[in-house]
């Protein structure tokens, strides 16, 4: 099994938990953060702490040169045709906001046709919902198989000229399942819809090249991808972000204001109103930078062989129930427990030092689908080894002996 050698620049694997060493299953809420990103932030803060665009002095010019540094490194990274078709935002949910704020209410209409998944994320699936309740747009549903895996079928029966924009996630966050969203997005295409990606569980583990993909929009947050928090990223085609109106308005989106009349720059900062997380986004940088440096297909491998003993090892436990057995799958596996709340696992996980995730995971559709009110979710990162599969499955079993 391969290891990355990574787990000495995660600081946070150094405490202790009740007692034990940290063992952390939860990366596909939030990738723990290693020493260069640290200390990023920290020396911005210590010497380079100033507004970017609009500095008349070193400071600001320093800080303004590597924020748009960053961002013409995200454009590298998922392929964009050029960097201002990157919006820096707080977030995948903010981004996906934007998309339908913006997009949505300047082009959709009564009659139009909006398609979701039962997999998606809230964040994918409330602001569709509000929108359309005051527009009138329908929205249209791709079910979800037995396996975990999006109908393609049903999609292709449900195309048709009303609709407008399907909007999916590249990898559920509560499965694992990988879709297959080339498919998904010609088809779109050949029908003339617009497509919105959420693409924020595989960006650590996959080359994503929004031009081959040949999506209108994808959105993803740095907290995955081994970043800081409240820095996310919105790709846009160029030409559909000219032709969308402000998100917000404030300052530094702005040309000329008159008590007549105000003037907006472009895309992307009539995106980014106000002071932006400046510090995030330079040490997001180096989060790329750190991804970079080992290899996304480093890490996937490592990721999907831990992750098939995670699911050859839970298979021993007669108890145990995974939900979703599709054979492309990134870093996640979900599960429930015979007659036991999956809050009650991972109260008792955690009293060994374990952490992982319980709940509904923010996919309440999903979970209906499957029957079930939440599931116990482990997640993996690069700092993860075979030894913590060991330890979760020795934590399972004790915790399952003092339940039952």
């Amino acid at each position: 099994m391969t290891s990355l050698g990574a787990r000495a620049e995660f600081p946070a694997l150094e405490q202790k938990i009740n007692g034990h060493s940290l063992v952390y299953l939860d990366s596909a809420a939030t990738a723990l953060k290693p020493k260069a990103v640290i200390e990023a932030i920290s020396h911005f803060y210590a010497y380079e702490a100033a507004n970017v665009h609009r500095g008349a002095h070193a400071l600001g010019d320093s800080a303004t040169e590597k924020f748009e540094d960053v961002r013409a490194s995200v454009a590298r990274l998922i392929q964009a045709k050029d960097a201002t078709e990157i919006v820096f935002t707080k977030g995948t949910t903010e981004s996906i906001n934007l998309v339908v704020q913006s997009w949505g209410r300047r082009f959709l209409r009564a009659g139009d046709v909006v398609i979701l998944t039962e997999m998606e994320h809230h964040a994918n699936i409330v602001p569709w919902q509000n929108l359309a309740d005051e527009i009138g747009f329908h929205i249209r549903w791709i079910p979800v198989t037995d396996a975990g895996e999006l109908d393609l079928q049903a999609y292709q029966n449900q195309l048709d000229e009303k609709v407008k924009m399907v909007s999916l996630t590249f990898a559920s966050n509560s499965l694992g399942t990988v879709n297959e969203v080339e498919k998904f997005i010609s088809a779109a295409k050949s029908m003339g819809a617009k497509t919105l990606i959420d693409a924020a569980q595989v960006m650590t583990i996959r080359n994503v090249d929004v031009q081959k993909l040949n999506c209108d929009f994808l959105a993803f947050s740095a907290h995955k991808l081994y970043g800081p928090f409240g820095v996310g990223v919105l790709y846009g085609r160029g030409e559909i972000l000219s032709e969308m109106p402000p998100y917000q308005c404030g300052g530094a989106m702005i040309a000329e204001v008159t008590k007549e009349k105000t003037t907006f720059l472009l895309p992307p900062q009539l995106f980014e109103a106000g002071t932006p997380n400046i510090s995030g986004v330079i040490a997001f940088g180096h989060a790329i930078q750190f991804i970079r440096d080992i290899s996304a297909e480093k890490i996937s491998k490592h990721e999907q062989e831990l992750t098939a003993r995670l699911l050859e090892k839970l298979k021993e436990f007669s108890f145990v129930r995974v939900i979703g057995d599709s054979p492309s799958r990134v870093n996640i596996v979900s599960f429930v427990v015979d007659r036991v709340h999956p809050s009650d696992i991972g109260q008792l996980l955690n009293q060994q030092g374990v952490a992982v995730r319980t709940g509904h995971h923010c996919t309440q559709p999903l979970m209906k689908r499957f029957g079930v009110t939440g599931t116990v979710r482990v997640s993996l990162g690069v700092y993860n080894n075979e030894g913590d599969i060991e330890e979760l499955i020795r934590a399972l079993k004790k915790a399952w002996e003092i339940l039952v």
